[in-house]
């Protein structure tokens, strides 16, 4: 089960970091790591993750067996958690209102039998940097009055649910939260229109000239109109 045992700090470098010894130490599956605060939390492409004490919800689970669409079960239970209007910007982050509300990172060794699944999403944040306020967002934000442990609670039976999930049924639920899908997106290799993902969570873009692209990995970005 998603969240034993647990293992909590008030302060850490990185949650991820620490999941990712205790996996290699032989924890089982389902171990959580928490924390208030991160001083090295880190995104995709090496960014970094930053939230006062105690605003942001900072957790990262240890899996066992990980299955290639975990990052699609994941952000779908994620998206659950936030509510009704979240929805899912390839490959990683959960929107709200087009602004991103928590982001999450996949990490492991596949030849040793274990991944760490990293999620930040942001609780009670309602103040962002000047270079995030545009483009960030909270539950609280949102109107939601909630906190970090309610949150929690609410967020670990659902990922113990969809982890778990035939594929055919995550594939399903997150192409319903799809943020992309008809939109008009650029990346390094080109620019095309975002047409869902495949079996394997690879995101499928249908360049001008009619041919199909899936991105496996890397970073999309709304082309502008």
């Amino acid at each position: 089960m998603i969240g034993l045992p647990r293992v909590h700090f008030r302060t850490i470098d990185s949650t991820n970091a620490r999941a990712r010894e205790l996996a290699a130490a032989g924890a089982p599956h389902g171990t959580l790591v928490t924390a208030d605060e991160q001083t090295a939390g880190r995104g995709r492409q090496g960014r970094t993750w930053l939230a006062a004490p105690g605003e942001a919800l900072l957790m990262s689970v240890v899996l066992r067996d990980v299955d290639p669409i975990v990052p699609l079960a994941a952000a779908v239970a994620v998206a659950e958690t936030v509510g009704d209007a979240a929805r899912i910007k390839w490959p990683n982050d959960i929107w709200l209102d087009r602004r991103k509300v928590a982001g999450i990172l996949l990490e492991g060794r596949p030849q040793e039998g274990w991944a760490v699944l990293g999620i930040g999403l942001n609780v009670r944040t309602r103040e962002f940097p000047d270079e995030l306020k545009d483009i960030a967002t909270s539950l609280a934000l949102a109107g939601a009055a909630t906190t970090t442990d309610e949150v929690l609670a609410e967020l670990a039976p659902r990922l113990d649910r969809w982890v778990a999930a035939p594929a055919r049924d995550v594939l399903d639920a997150w192409t319903a939260r799809d943020a992309l899908r008809g939109e008009r997106i650029r990346w390094s290799g080109g620019e095309g229109l975002a047409a869902g993902v495949d079996t394997e969570g690879a995101l499928l873009v249908q360049r001008d000239d009619g041919s199909v692209a899936a991105l496996d990995a890397g970073e999309v970005h709304l082309s502008p109109l």
